[in-house]
């Protein structure tokens, strides 16, 4: 297996600043991701999940640069992607694209299938226009439609095969990196196993790295090499992923478990329900910002940030219980 780091991230923060809620108030920040690191091996992926709104989707456009970053670096190949001008920026895009979580909103329903895929290539200038026809009649094969539905609209396609059309909309430039962003749970769950197979068959031809978004730890767990759960904008477990399903570290990663349907009775005996809601990004808790819904919570969890450690090899945690 390749151990080469394809991309590293480290100390990613992304804030925003929000209206006021009145003239004389102090303009309020959402902290959606603060202080985010990991790295992924080249040819490998890993799994980023957690409850909506705990900033998995805005880890992964700031890391594209879709979202401008506060703070923080990310090295994809050797190249620092947040150093990169607009000009530059722009010719590297080639080498990191995406895959979004609805097919049909992200086309141009008025846009025949042959030109969503061949818009890559036209932006980034790669190929002849007879090159760029040839291309996606090549990838149209390859996640499995045929040459001559280019001519068809978004509206023609079913669900499955529109997600066919972006996956393969991805791969037209010949990218090293692919953001997966919950790119299967817009589908039933019998075409589900269908773009998860050809993601993990496209991976193994061309050795593409993936971060993969997801809130499905099912999903995660058939595709994932490595898996980081996040919370309030916060990795608070990363582990691969036998370690993760087997010796699981984290209470919030128990919940998230637990909630996973399952035929086992004693497993649902010893279930973890989470109470209340998720914080608000604007005004997170101190110290660890799972303390007000972790049923193990001690005085010091409100007052320190618990360091993200590793507890063994390749399992980190940040808790100050574990």
């Amino acid at each position: 297996m390749n151990s080469e780091v394809s991309l590293k991230v480290d100390n990613l923060r992304t804030y925003f600043k929000v209206r006021r809620p009145h003239l004389f108030a102090e303009q309020p920040t959402v902290y959606a991701v603060d202080g985010v690191s990991f790295e992924i091996a080249s040819g490998r992926t890993l799994g980023l999940v957690g409850e909506s709104g705990c900033g998995k989707s805005t880890t992964a456009f700031s890391v594209l640069r879709l979202v401008e970053p506060t703070s923080g670096s990310v090295v994809l190949k050797g190249t620092d992607i947040c150093r990169l001008n607009e000009n530059d920026l722009r010719n590297y895009r080639r080498h990191m694209q995406i895959i979004f979580q609805d097919p049909y909103s992200s086309m141009n329903p008025r846009t025949t299938a042959g030109e969503i895929i061949r818009t890559p290539l036209k932006i980034l200038k790669i190929g002849t226009p007879e090159e760029q026809h040839e291309r996606v009649e090549e990838l149209l094969s390859l996640v499995g439609l045929r040459p001559e539905q280019k001519k068809l609209y978004p509206h023609q396609f079913s669900g499955g095969q529109r997600q066919r059309i972006c996956v393969a909309r991805a791969l037209a430039p010949n990218p090293d990196f692919i953001v997966c962003d919950e790119p299967v749970s817009a589908l039933d769950v019998a075409i589900q196993s269908q773009i998860l197979n050809l993601l993990a068959r496209l991976q193994r031809e061309f050795g593409l790295t993936y971060l993969f978004i997801s809130h499905d730890m099912a999903v995660v767990q058939h595709i994932c090499d490595e898996i980081a759960v996040m919370y309030l904008g916060r990795i608070v477990e990363k582990a691969d992923r036998r370690s993760l399903f087997l010796d699981v570290k984290h209470p919030y990663t128990k919940a998230l478990l637990s909630a996973v349907p399952s035929m086992d009775k004693e497993a649902k005996r010893s279930s973890t329900a989470l109470k209340g809601d998720v914080p608000s990004p604007m005004d997170p808790p101190s110290g660890c910002h799972f303390h007000t819904r972790c049923p193990f919570a001690e005085k010091r969890c409100s007052m320190e940030i618990p360091e993200l450690r590793e507890v063994h090899p390749n399992h980190w945690v940040a808790c100050h219980l574990v």
